[in-house]
């Protein structure tokens, strides 16, 4: 059988880091490709990078074909699954996996909803008894069911959403190596693109260096706190600092609250100016 390869599929789920297919060329060279792929009729669903060195090194494989699948959407579903089922992958790339189900589910219920309608439409009520109505399929309805499917918690779904839409490619390639963490990830993709290469282009310490500034931002900007009633807050005493530190303090306060103001302001202009570009 000649296998047929789809891009679409073998760009859909994450590639392996250049030490991981070498990993896997060694083990395959050494042991052979001990691994079924999969098919779908003629194309390659599962075993891409298999496929790859068993060709280049003239290694015999066997291949499967896998009857279930029906449609396109199928197979990217068994994708996701089969890959939401290993160790391997990140935090980050569950998130994503699940993110794509979702999508895929709830396009699938929606489907299934107009398709239930027409017939509800064409087959009218007969003998007072209304028509049967096909029942839809249930798509990860909130975050919390994406939070499941992914073994991840739902702020770290939220986090990976965010990632998605605001940053740069060059900040999702430092998520996906390693190089900074979801939550920072998320911290900086607020700023505005130019910051965000830049930080990338610092490495990780000025990845971290810019997350914690919009930390500090956001945190000087956030009102205070009124205390409970019957609870006064703990009066500060600052009559023993000496008047160049209380100037310091209240100078360095002031500027705090200019930056997250003028931050939200950049954020802001940013958007504003993507929004004229796309329409």
């Amino acid at each position: 059988m000649q296998i047929k390869i789809n891009e679409t599929l073998r760009a859909y789920i994450e590639p392996l880091t250049e030490s991981e297919y070498q990993a896997l060329e060694r083990s395959i060279l050494t042991e052979g490709c001990r691994d079924a792929l999969v098919l779908w009729e003629d194309v390659l669903v599962d075993g891409h990078n298999r496929y790859q060195i068993c060709q280049e090194h003239g290694v015999p494989f066997k291949a499967i074909e896998n009857t279930s699948f029906r449609s396109l959407e199928d197979v990217k579903l068994w994708m996701i699954d089969n890959n939401l089922g290993r160790r391997s992958i990140s935090d980050y790339q569950r998130g994503v996996l699940a993110l794509r189900k979702k999508e895929i589910m709830s396009a699938r219920a929606l489907e299934l909803a107009a398709e239930a309608a027409a017939e509800d439409a064409r087959i009218a009520p007969q003998d007072g008894e209304a028509a049967q109505k096909k029942p839809a399929a249930m798509p990860l309805a909130s975050r919390e069911d994406i939070a499941r499917a992914a073994r991840l918690s739902s702020a770290t779904i939220g986090q990976i959403e965010k990632i998605q839409k605001t940053a740069t490619p060059e900040l999702v390639e430092a998520v996906r190596a390693g190089t900074i963490s979801i939550n920072a990830a998320a911290t900086v993709a607020s700023l505005p693109e130019e910051v965000q290469l830049a930080a990338v282009a610092g490495g990780k310490k000025e990845l971290q260096k810019a997350a914690k500034e919009v930390r500090d931002l956001r945190a000087a900007s956030r009102p205070t706190k009124e205390p409970k009633e019957g609870k006064p807050a703990p009066a500060v005493d600052y009559s023993d600092m000496p008047t160049d530190v209380r100037e310091l303090r209240a100078e360095n306060a002031a500027l705090r609250e200019k930056n997250a103001t003028l931050l939200e302001e950049i954020t802001v202009l940013q958007r504003r100016i993507s929004e004229l570009a796309s329409a």
